[in-house]
């Protein structure tokens, strides 16, 4: 009688919430029962993974849990042991610490990997910070480029806000950046003082919370408002 040939388990990329809130305000129902099936998971920090599994799914078993850990000190040599369970016939999650794994998140890497090995990839469905930045923005949703962090030198940083500025301009494409939280109150000053007048600025914290804050100016009026982002989960979007 021939070998059963062992079933490969999927990866299931797990958005989870965007700040302390209660999770089935912003997750759909399908986020649960994923959560509830899958003991294997692929996560940034194991502590705030456990906490967020906890909250989702309270009778869950947390012994039961399998975490592999995936941030800046891991090594690259490292992630193709974390698809192990796929070829065991586990299925595996990937949490990232905010919103939707793989966008601005490390485990893009292990996705990477996954097709490579011809896993099965199940993106479900959740809040992105960027997608509903830009939704909420009233600028150019048909063309736009995510660029990350901006530089950290002030001088490197106002350098590319103008480059930015300037390829908004010539190809009608809203530029989306993010920063630092702490570091977020500087960024809009260099925004104010380093566009042009009317190039447009929108800002967008705290998405989905209660404090949630959204608004959409011209640099020039910017500077009449008054908003403290101190430490606050920001999206900026700039569209000249």
């Amino acid at each position: 009688m021939a070998k059963e040939t062992l079933k490969q388990g999927k990866l299931y990329l797990i958005p989870t919430t965007l700040g302390e809130i209660p999770p089935l305000e912003v997750l759909p129902i399908s986020i649960k029962r994923a959560i509830e099936e899958i003991n294997h998971y692929v996560v940034e920090n194991e502590k705030t993974a456990r906490h967020f599994i906890k909250k989702i799914s309270p009778r869950k078993s947390q012994p039961s849990l399998h975490l592999f850990t995936l941030n800046k000190f891991t090594e690259a040599s490292e992630l193709p042991n974390f698809l192990i369970p796929c070829s065991e016939g586990h299925d595996i999650g990937i949490l990232s610490e905010a919103g939707c794994p793989g966008i601005a998140d490390p485990g893009a890497a292990v996705v990477k990997i996954a097709h490579e090995k011809n896993i099965q990839v199940v993106p479900l469905v959740g809040p992105s910070s960027i997608i509903l930045a830009l939704m909420a923005s009233g600028l150019n949703g048909q063309n736009f480029a995510f660029n990350g962090y901006l530089p950290i030198d002030s001088s490197d940083r106002k350098k590319e806000i103008k480059k930015l500025e300037r390829k908004s301009r010539e190809e009608n494409q809203s530029q989306i950046f993010i920063e630092t939280p702490y570091r977020n109150n500087k960024l809009l000053e260099d925004l104010q003082k380093t566009l042009a007048g009317n190039t447009r600025i929108c800002v967008a914290c705290d998405l989905t919370l209660p404090t949630e804050y959204i608004k959409t100016k011209n640099a020039a009026n910017w500077k009449n408002e008054k908003i403290d982002l101190h430490k606050r989960p920001a999206i900026f979007i700039i569209h000249a």
